[in-house]
């Protein structure tokens, strides 16, 4: 018997191994061999994880689409020269 662990990381590998997939919880009981309500579980994972979405018409998708985040620059503040004090 597979863990839900497992079956998160099947359906995941399934979306990385073919960029573009969209698919129906039921399409994706039957490609990855799972019950329903395990399914709704897994689909439920990794929409709140913001691997998948659920599309309009009921389909899962990548959030991503298989582009790749690049990091942002990050913002760096200047600092001015404090006046040099004058010792009395």
């Amino acid at each position: 018997m597979r863990t839900i662990q497992q079956l998160t990381q099947r359906v995941h590998a399934e979306y990385l191994e073919m960029p573009g997939l969209r698919l129906t919880s039921d399409q994706i009981q039957r490609l990855c061999g799972i019950e329903r309500a395990t399914c709704q579980l897994v689909l439920q994972r990794l929409v709140k994880t913001k691997f998948l979405c659920v599309k309009p018409d009921g389909q899962y998708a990548r959030l991503t689409e298989g582009r790749i985040a690049r990091p942002r620059a990050a913002k760096a503040g200047l600092r001015t020269k404090s006046p040099s004090r004058k010792a009395s």
